[in-house]
């Protein structure tokens, strides 16, 4: 059977083949309590240890038993679109119409739906270079190019204006930004970003910002959407990770008004609607009491970050710009791992073995020294991350 050519430009998904493998393990002997093994511990997977708060479960509970699990629009129930529009203007002072607002079956549907409508064949896209795999891949699923340009700790491993103005050629079509980014957890500062979306702009370009960790931020300066910066701004957001309800596979995008009935044309094609369980429940995120428990994790998260950092600096393994958002490390492991063939690679196994700590070497990430950097995620429990230090401490 001959298979499309774009599947030569989708690499694998590492953080999942190393999931596998930590998963695998995990079920053998070293890892068995009755054996004398440890358990694993998990700082692999950017996935809360939260799940839904109780409002929320109970709404999608009654969506049930009301039998409210018919098609939706295809954009979204329009309550739910209100209610995301009212959080912009409670959380950040912004005013969205409802109307931009398109509800999406996760926020890996949000970012195929906006490439495919802006995207043409042999179109470049310039991203930060380390940066989530899967949006270059859905820059090249739209048959476009993604160009990963090099960032390091003095840009926070984010672009700016300059460095996209650098890399712009007549070919390039827009940039794919994520503020807090994952694998590094830093953010771009507000006024870089309304250089950087001034530069797109008059170039006739868009800028797409990948917004999923924004209620995560933990900083005054960078907790803001670059929403602020026009409104042909894409913003692409997510109910997984602030509001805890990754396999409810729900998301949105904000796109300028003019887009929006393609957007809808896409959606209705590829998708036909989100859930609609998860959207009935979605509406119980913005009730007060679901509010003030999001609030409170997000202040375990912090406490979470404020003991790893420290934690890994004293290991060697330093992390050079201290994550504003997010739940993720980005460490750099050349202290031990720079005798290793893989690297960072060779070393996240090593390690998975002899200590029982899962985590994310840099292969997936991007191509600017990938060997020389590690990712963990601190969504999980303040218990399992001390206990994942102190094994760390013995192995190394």
């Amino acid at each position: 059977m001959r298979l499309s050519k774009r599947l030569s430009h989708i690499e694998p998904f590492y953080v999942m083949e190393c999931a596998k493998a930590a998963s695998e393990l995990a079920r053998s002997p070293v890892c068995d309590a009755s054996q004398g093994g440890r358990p694993m511990i998990f700082l692999n997977i950017g996935e809360p240890d939260f799940t839904a708060p109780a409002l929320v479960q109970e709404a999608a509970q009654r969506a049930i038993r009301d039998g409210n699990t018919q098609y939706t629009d295809a954009i979204g129930l329009q309550p739910l679109r209100e209610r995301i529009a009212r959080w912009y203007a409670q959380r950040f002072g912004l005013d969205i119409a409802p109307e931009r607002i398109v509800v999406t079956a996760g926020a890996s549907a949000a970012l195929q739906l906006a490439c495919l409508a802006l995207i043409d064949p042999g179109d470049e896209v310039l991203l930060p270079d380390p940066s989530y795999p899967c949006n270059r891949h859905f820059v090249a699923a739209a048959d476009g190019v993604a160009v990963l340009v090099p960032t390091g700790p003095a840009d926070r491993f984010q672009l700016n204006a300059a460095a996209v103005l650098q890399a712009w050629n007549a070919k390039t079509r827009g940039v794919l930004l994520a503020s807090p980014s994952n694998p590094t957890g830093t953010s771009i500062d507000p006024a870089e970003m309304g250089r950087i979306v001034d530069a797109v702009r008059a170039r006739g370009g868009f800028t797409i910002v990948d917004e999923i960790y924004l209620g995560l931020s933990y900083d005054e300066r960078y907790g803001d959407s670059a929403l602020r910066h026009g409104d042909d701004v894409i913003s692409v957001n997510s109910f997984s990770k602030y509001f805890n309800m990754t396999g409810w596979r729900l998301g949105w995008l904000v796109v300028p008004e003019s887009l929006v009935t393609s957007v809808e044309k896409l959606a209705q094609n590829l998708f036909i609607c989100p859930s609609a369980i998860a959207q009935h429940a979605a509406m119980a995120c913005f009730e007060p009491d679901s509010l003030a428990e999001y609030e409170r994790r997000r202040q375990a998260f912090r406490a979470r970050r404020d003991f790893l950092v420290p934690a890994l600096n004293a290991l060697g393994l330093t992390v050079p710009v201290e994550p504003d958002g997010a739940f993720f490390a980005w460490a750099d492991c050349s202290a031990h791992a720079a005798h290793l063939p893989g690297g960072s690679w060779d070393w996240t196994f090593d390690l998975m073995r002899r200590a029982q700590v899962a985590m994310t070497p840099g292969r997936d990430f991007g191509r600017h020294e990938p060997s020389r950097y590690v990712r963990l995620s601190y969504a999980n429990s303040m218990t399992q991350l001390q206990q994942a230090m102190d094994r760390l401490k013995q192995a190394l």
